[in-house]
């Protein structure tokens, strides 16, 4: 499986509370037990007006159906190639 980041522009993203998220969260995971095992959630980030979000997915198009499925755009997806964080540094 590949890693993903997903930038989704959802206006008022930012101003959802914890029942809207929830149902939000709900509404993706239907979409991902109908693709399992294609493509999996790992978290997202709400930030003003956008979602930035880790999947882990065979391809793009197994996002781009997720997307499809569940209402949610995915304005942007990015293949990643790698993590660095402080313990990088280590070696």
């Amino acid at each position: 499986m590949k890693r993903y980041v997903i930038e989704r522009e959802i206006p008022g993203v930012d101003k959802l509370n914890a029942t809207e998220l929830s149902g939000a969260a709900k509404t993706s995971n239907a979409a991902l037990a109908e693709l399992a095992p294609k493509v999996q959630w790992v978290h997202s980030y709400v930030a003003k007006d956008k979602t930035f979000c880790i999947y882990l997915a065979e391809n793009e198009d197994a996002i781009r159906e997720h997307a499809r499925i569940s209402g949610f755009p995915a304005n942007k997806i990015t293949e990643t190639t790698g993590v660095i964080d402080p313990t990088t540094q280590r070696g």
